[in-house]
């Protein structure tokens, strides 16, 4: 598909400013993410400090989160996920509690970095055309804070002795691949990633009813912003109004059954 047949609902340059105001809300939501993960910190050296018992550990699981976790939340460095990684154990999902719900969250940045990867290749190839530089910004943008995202909750299931979810394991993936194989146009491309963008922002928005740990509650209220974020300036791009809702709604979540690691 050729850039003069893809009229975006905004011009170019409007485009690349909300990119910019996107990637500053970003940026200026990871001290208050850091300063939420540290209080996590702190607790669990409190906790420790205890004998080990029924008040030695975190109801939610959030347990044990170090200096990796802070780094990976500060970082502005892009990095692709590792190919695999066995998170399975014997008789189940070695990821319970408020544990469950950060394995979720993970492997739900993962499918956004790979989404946006994917559509940055096929891009690349001519799949759909010229592709105006604003809308590759826009991508690249986006793929850099799920990234790092999805860093920030592995770091919270290293730290806490579990497996980091460094693959897309859920459900939904293949269906969601499937789709974005099959996408034509930017506008096609757009539409799925509009989706994605939203369930994110509603995910998160019912991970702070559903994990039980404050601080963890904290943590997925920080990053909810930045992803409806996303789906706003994807709205725009495809001429759609994003108007503002008091909540953010959770009817599109996605749910921790979805997740298959």
């Amino acid at each position: 598909m050729t850039s003069d047949r893809f009229n975006m609902g905004i011009t170019e340059s409007e485009l690349s400013a909300m990119t910019a105001q996107m990637d500053d809300l970003h940026r200026a939501s990871l001290p208050t993410l850091r300063e939420h993960i540290g209080r996590v910190v702190d607790h669990n050296r409190e906790q420790m400090s205890r004998p080990v018992g029924r008040r030695g550990v975190l109801v939610g699981g959030l347990t044990l989160v170090g200096a990796g976790a802070l780094a990976a939340c500060g970082s502005s460095k892009s990095s692709t996920p590792p190919a695999t990684t066995d998170s399975s154990a014997a008789g189940g999902s070695v990821y319970t509690g408020d544990l469950k719900v950060v394995a979720l969250a993970a492997a739900l940045e993962n499918l956004a970095v790979a989404a946006y990867g994917m559509a940055l290749e096929a891009a690349g190839k001519g799949a759909y055309g010229a592709v105006p530089p604003a809308i590759a910004t826009f991508v690249t943008t986006a793929k850099e804070h799920h990234t790092q995202h999805a860093a920030g909750w592995n770091a919270v299931l290293k730290s806490a002795g579990k497996p980091e979810v460094t693959t897309p394991a859920l459900s939904i993936t293949a269906d969601q691949v499937k789709m974005l194989q099959a996408a034509k146009t930017l506008p096609d491309v757009a539409k799925l990633a509009l989706n994605l963008e939203s369930a994110a922002a509603q995910t998160y928005t019912f991970a702070t009813s559903a994990v039980s740990d404050l601080n963890g509650v904290k943590v997925a209220a920080t990053i909810a912003p930045v992803e409806a974020q996303h789906a706003a300036v994807l709205a725009f791009v495809l001429g759609q109004y994003p108007a503002p809702d008091s909540f953010i709604k959770t009817t599109g979540a996605v749910q921790p059954s979805v997740f298959t690691g």
